[in-house]
């Protein structure tokens, strides 16, 4: 098996060791044609834009993840979607209610092709208890954003479990299912006349602090794990290779 070693200096965890295999990745999660096919695509992509990827790759967490509801102002969605992919976030949830969500691509400056989107809208039951249910089944606590009374301040927080922060609307925060349905309310004290940050600012400063608490003391699995990169790789590539549709018919001969 052949290994690529990489030492990558990163401002927010120091140095790290990372060690992965350029060919024998959890293959149990991809067939053979699929490797091949992201062997095929790596022959369009620069040695410099590969080593980006890994060091990306390298970084990225779904051990902390942010959730939006009912966003009025999509451009605001869409920096928070840009933040989330500095700190490395792979993924963010945004409940729609009276709202739809719509990327805003000059916010984003591209951020969106790089992590995952989920969307909840009411059904059967409510877009809040969905994503909920989603993030508790993969193991999450839920903390809503607010100034209510009983909300513990950021500085006394340390998320020692994987956390799911929830941000509510411009102008009236997050909702009182989300307050009643979350594990807890967590806030940023501010001495000012203005009681709220935009949300992107309140996102980043959120991240911000629990990351840099975190690594003191990097949990188990904060990380992705081998299987996710490779899935990640599969996507990145394809979303880098110009006409790479084109290039997945002819390979698999399906068009």
């Amino acid at each position: 098996m052949l290994f690529l070693e990489m030492y990558i200096k990163n401002p927010t965890f120091g140095f790290v060791d990372l060690r992965f295999s350029m060919l024998h990745l959890e293959i149990i999660t991809m067939n053979a044609r699929d490797l091949q096919f992201l062997e095929y695509l790596k022959g369009y992509i620069t040695p410099h834009k590969l080593g980006r990827i890994e060091e990306v790759l390298a970084f990225r967490t779904r051990y902390l993840t942010v959730v939006l509801e009912d966003i009025y102002k999509p451009h605001n969605a869409s920096a928070v979607l840009r933040t989330a992919d500095c700190f490395g976030i792979q993924d963010v949830h945004v409940i729609e209610k009276s709202s739809s969500y719509k990327i805003n691509p000059y916010v984003t400056r591209g951020a969106a092709q790089w992590i995952d989107l989920h969307k909840y809208a009411d059904s059967s039951q409510s877009a809040v208890a969905s994503c909920f249910s989603s993030l508790r089944g993969k193991g999450y606590q839920i903390y809503a954003t607010s100034p209510n009374s009983g909300s513990v301040s950021i500085r006394d927080f340390f998320p020692r479990q994987k956390t799911a922060l929830v941000f509510g609307n411009e102008h009236e925060g997050v909702s009182d299912e989300v307050v009643r349905e979350a594990d807890g309310l967590i806030h940023i004290p501010m001495f000012g006349f203005t009681e709220s940050f935009n949300i992107s600012v309140t996102a980043s400063l959120f991240l911000y602090d629990f990351l840099g608490k975190i690594r003191h003391d990097l949990p188990e699995g904060f990380f992705l794990g081998d299987s996710e990169k490779q899935e990640l790789r599969f996507r990145w590539y394809q979303e880098i290779v110009k006409n790479a549709h084109i290039h997945r018919k002819k390979f698999f001969g399906d068009g």
